[in-house]
């Protein structure tokens, strides 16, 4: 066993210093899974309020974690800041049309319960 004296001169020691491994961002799945299921519920119309909870949750991940991967880029993959930014792209989409569905929905009832009376099935 070699023992290294720390009172040499600089150039006799050698310092090496490697970068940590890349990892993943912590909600990047997270964020794409949200991402697809608002757009998976965004087509039901009765649950459609489901994907506009979904999607504004995956929205807030993506810029936490879109905010996190840009304080130290070279510290997280870039597959996973990829996967962030599908989800968020899934995220937005889900949401326009969730919310879409939404107010569609919500003028049909109250148009069904404005005609009830002439139709005479309320008085």
């Amino acid at each position: 066993m070699e023992v290294q004296d720390n009172n040499a001169a600089p150039a006799e020691r050698q310092e090496v210093f490697t970068n940590p491994a890349p990892r993943n961002l912590p909600n990047a799945s997270t964020v794409l899974i949200l991402g697809i299921l608002s757009i998976v519920f965004c087509w039901w119309h009765l649950i459609s309020f489901v994907s506009i909870i979904l999607g504004i949750v995956s929205l807030i991940l993506a810029q936490k974690e879109l905010k996190l991967y840009h304080t130290n880029p070279s510290f997280y993959n870039l597959s996973s800041l990829n996967n962030v930014k599908t989800g968020r792209i899934c995220a937005i989409i889900g949401l326009s049309i969730s919310i879409l569905v939404f107010i569609f929905m919500v003028l049909l009832i109250i148009g069904i319960f404005t005609t009830l009376p002439f139709w005479g099935m309320i008085e």
